[in-house]
């Protein structure tokens, strides 16, 4: 009985030590597809939210000095004739 035991601690210990070695392979996996992914998506110049944000509000910010400025000159021209 004693060899049976140690026979099924043996495969438990193969198992557990098992289950690390593929809890370290998925974390390894992670990390490098996460590298990868990283390194992709800076090679594409994508830009970031903040940074679309901040050109968008300089966009709108333009359009309206724009229309006022338009609006003043129409004024100006209104006023020449």
């Amino acid at each position: 009985m004693q060899t049976r035991n140690k026979v099924f601690e043996d495969i438990s210990q193969l198992m557990t030590n098992a289950m690390g070695v593929a809890q370290g392979a998925k974390e390894e996996a992670e990390t490098a597809m996460k590298s990868m992914i990283d390194r992709w998506l800076a090679d594409r110049d994508f830009v970031t939210r903040e940074e679309f944000d901040a050109v968008r509000a300089m966009a709108m910010k333009a359009r309206e000095e724009n229309e006022m400025l338009k609006a003043r000159l129409d004024a100006l021209e209104a006023a020449k004739k």
